[in-house]
């Protein structure tokens, strides 16, 4: 058979499942299943500790790779409940994986907790930091990790009675905002034996997540050049400080001639110490976004050239240290479906006069329409080909699982992410009422995967399908992680 005949074949047996599926998925929808009313109660039993780990990791406030008390409060959390928990995987210090249950299908739920740095903020509608220069969680990963690990716990008590057999599997994955934690987790292949993985995360609106993702690439340039006195003889020195500054031009005339889908940010990290020295050092850190890995990887390769070239204008010396990548989500609508399913048993979030106010507040504050909360359920999207927004490593896991994502209201309509807004909100009762929800609706698609051998199916056929020939290869440096070190800007290996 050729490649072609093949391919054909392949596309027919995947919609053949697919189709079947979606028959069955029309003819059972909207119905609340004892077992699923049981995930509802357990979600509600766990309440109170599940928001209370929440709001201890949000006072931890930990950046990547420093997540050492939010890691514990989870890990510690899943062992009480009776999951076995294996900590330091993949030599990452705050990443565990905690499981329970035997055989298949194993099924896995994504957890982070890192905060990102600057953000810090107490519980209130305008700008008020806790701590000047603090970190806080503007993307709600304190959320994020404990609103899985309730989806994993009430999926164990099910098992627990009987009525579903296989294996839950919750990922504590760290560092998710900087270095990446679940590229170095499936490097070890920690994910390689699941049969389906779900994640959420906090957002403005509620939805089945069927768009895809930005991929990534960061490196690092470093330019050497020769110090000297910058009044006395500067003839003598050659700016590392020039190289950096020509290599940034280079990127921002770049941007003229890129697709409108690819994204250039950078960040200089060292240009020099003193004013009257020619600097004989210069750092800085770049990052390039684009809808597929393979065009983003040709503009990698150009700004690689555009470095070099700064660094013969400045006759300075460069290196360029590759820190990480990120794939692009692959999509799988039939996952998505399933969810969606579940998302219109739950309903809409409701939201009392007093956090609507308070949403309001933070609209007013960052002049955006003041509208409130936004957590109605719309109909399933059509996926588009190049999607808007950012990127995660939750991208490079779906290349090697089919993945269910769902994002889950916890902030007001228009909130600036990665801002102070998401860091108030996810700090009260706005926040909580997304992770409680999203335990409900997680909990309740991952009874539906135990359940339903066709779902797996259907997903791991369009999985396939999707894939195609493409090898999964992660844009990842050899050796350990980067834990970061008291003052150096990106982490060292050790």
């Amino acid at each position: 058979m050729d490649l072609k005949a093949k391919a054909m074949l392949n596309k027919s047996i995947y919609l053949l499942v697919v189709g079947l599926f979606f028959c069955t998925l029309t003819a059972s929808a909207q119905q609340m299943t004892p077992n699923k009313q049981f995930i509802i109660e357990s979600v509600e039993k766990h309440k109170a500790n599940l928001i209370d780990l929440s709001d201890k990791i949000w006072g931890y406030a930990e950046t990547a790779f420093q997540e050492t008390k939010s890691a514990k409060v989870l890990a510690d959390y899943a062992e009480t409940q009776g999951f076995k928990v294996e900590r330091g995987v993949a030599d990452l210090p705050t990443a565990f994986i905690a499981s329970y249950g035997e055989g298949k299908p194993i099924i896995g739920i994504l957890g982070e907790f890192d905060a990102l740095p600057g953000l810090s903020q107490g519980i209130k509608p305008h700008k008020h930091p806790l701590k000047e220069g603090g970190a806080g969680h503007g993307c709600g990963h304190n959320l994020f990790g404990a609103g899985s690990l309730g989806a994993a716990i009430a999926v164990k008590e099910l098992m627990e009675t009987g009525k579903i057999k296989g294996t839950v599997r919750f990922y504590g994955t760290p560092a998710e905002e900087k270095y990446f934690g679940k590229l170095f987790m499936a490097r070890e292949g920690l994910f390689d034996d699941l049969d389906v993985c779900l994640d959420w995360h906090p957002s403005a609106r509620t939805e089945a997540v069927v768009q895809s993702s930005q991929a990534l690439v960061d490196f690092v340039v470093e330019f050497r050049g020769q110090a000297a006195h910058a009044a006395v003889d500067p003839w003598n020195g050659y700016s590392a400080l020039d190289g950096l500054e020509f290599f940034t031009m280079g990127l921002n005339y770049l941007r003229e001639h890129v697709k409108p889908t690819v994204r250039i940010h950078y960040q200089i990290q060292h240009g020099g110490d003193v004013v009257n020295v020619v600097p004989d050092y210069a750092r800085v850190w770049a990052r390039v976004r684009d809808a597929k890995k393979v065009e983003m990887l040709e503009v990698y390769e150009r700004a690689q050239e555009i470095a070099r070239g700064a660094a013969i204008m400045a006759n300075v010396d460069y290196e360029i240290k590759l820190v990480s990548g990120l794939h692009e989500v692959l999509v799988n609508r039939t996952g998505g479906a399933a969810l969606q399913q579940n998302l219109e048993l739950l309903g809409d979030i409701s939201y009392t006069e007093q956090e609507i106010e308070f949403a309001n507040g933070i609209q007013e504050v960052t002049n955006k329409p003041v509208l409130g909360m936004d957590a109605e359920i719309r109909p399933l999207l059509a996926t588009r080909e190049y999607p808007d927004g950012g990127s995660s490593d939750v991208g490079d896991v779906s290349w090697l699982v089919p993945e269910i994502r769902l994002a889950v209201t916890t902030a007001p309509k228009g909130t600036p992410w990665h801002s102070w807004a998401v860091v108030a909100c996810g700090g009260m009762s706005i926040g909580h009422k997304g992770l409680i929800y999203s335990s409900k609706a997680l909990g309740m698609t991952m009874v539906d995967l135990f359940e339903q051998p066709d779902l797996v199916k259907a997903m791991q056929a369009e999985f396939k399908e999707r894939k195609g020939d493409y090898q999964y290869e992660a844009i990842l440096p050899e050796g350990p992680a980067p834990i970061p070190v008291a003052g150096d800007g990106l982490g060292h290996r050790h």
